[in-house]
């Protein structure tokens, strides 16, 4: 059992009790911030990843 063993029916169900819990209005709020810890852990990490390479090519 893992995360990609989610169905439609699951992902439904998580996203009216999401609905239910925090509302139709702080959804969107949530979702853009989510959105944009992604987007920063991805550039730290590429950040992370290329400085590793130019390191090795100095050495």
């Amino acid at each position: 059992m893992g995360i990609g063993n989610i169905g439609i029916p699951s992902l439904i169900l998580i996203i009216v009790i999401a609905l239910l819990i925090f509302g139709p209005k702080r959804l969107p709020e949530m979702g853009r911030a989510a959105g944009q810890t992604l987007q920063e852990f991805k550039r730290t990490a590429n950040d992370l990843i290329m400085g590793e390479e130019q390191n090795d090519k100095k050495d």
